[in-house]
């Protein structure tokens, strides 16, 4: 069984990417999703890096912005037995990419896995042992960089919703939801018969802050965790969790008039595209 890790970047995010790539190793290879703005390609040529003209290595090149839409160009191209999504500045772990493989080799019916991370920035708190996706522990949340999953369980059945993620924009090009990709991925996952696990197995390290550790007061990732809360919660007391959102969100220092009302626009937007 091989692994695939998807690593997607935009601009001269691509100079970065050779720095991620481990020794040569037989099961493993890359997918770079190298997305190209129309203002950078103004002024650049779109030449891959040497250091990319590897065996193992292969760069597809698309044009425009929006991160869900990079990440659904890398899915869709992806051959790996097992891939692994993955940001241009991580630090790759080879003996947890092994374990995470393992996971899929020992247990057919695992269609998709959460993993963990390691940070000195925003550290994060993990359970300590393995749980069903479908009940979450208190407090637990997904980040795209710990998510792995079986190829042939995930293409044509569940993408990124490309309204979601940073760069995303609405009709009028204007950025709304600058968070929530992967959540909503995960609910879509589910609801699509997927099956899922987390695993205590670190397959990373990340030392910058994720979008929502950044920007936790930002009207776009605020309301992007409303737009989550609308797709996966709609059902089951929304509103009750809406205020409690914001009350949280107030206490970054965001009047709370202001946060109940970035939560309700966000739900509100969510509504037009679900």
């Amino acid at each position: 069984m091989t692994i695939e890790i998807l690593i997607c970047t935009i601009d001269d995010g691509i100079s970065r990417v050779a720095e991620m790539l481990m020794p040569q190793r037989e099961g493993v290879a890359y997918l770079v999703s190298w997305q190209q703005s129309a203002e950078w390609r103004q002024s650049h040529d779109a030449e891959i890096p040497a250091a990319l003209q590897r065996q193992d290595v292969r760069v597809s090149q698309l044009a425009g912005r929006g991160l869900s839409r990079n990440r659904n160009n890398a899915v869709a191209n992806a051959t790996g037995d097992v891939c692994m999504i993955a940001d241009d500045d991580l630090v790759l772990d080879a003996d947890g990419l092994m374990q995470a493989l393992e996971c899929f080799e020992k247990d057919a019916s695992l269609d998709f896995a959460t993993f963990r991370y390691r940070s000195l920035v925003s550290p994060k708190q993990y359970p300590a042992e393995p749980f069903d996706l479908r009940h979450f522990p208190k407090g637990y949340y997904v980040a795209s960089i710990e998510l792995a999953f079986r190829r042939k369980s995930v293409q044509g059945v569940v993408s990124f919703d490309e309204h979601l993620g940073l760069g995303s924009t609405d009709e009028n090009g204007v950025s709304v939801l600058k968070a929530g990709e992967e959540s909503v991925w995960v609910h879509d996952a589910l609801q699509a018969g997927l099956h899922g696990r987390f695993f205590p197995i670190t397959i990373a390290t990340h030392n910058h802050a994720t979008t929502s550790h950044r920007m936790a007061a930002d009207r776009g990732v605020v309301m992007a965790n409303a737009a989550y809360l609308y797709v996966a919660k709609r059902h089951d007391a929304m509103w009750l969790r809406a205020v409690l959102m914001a009350w949280r969100v107030s206490r970054s220092g965001v009047p709370l008039c202001t946060a109940l009302r970035w939560v309700r626009d966000g739900i509100a937007y969510a509504r037009t595209f679900r």
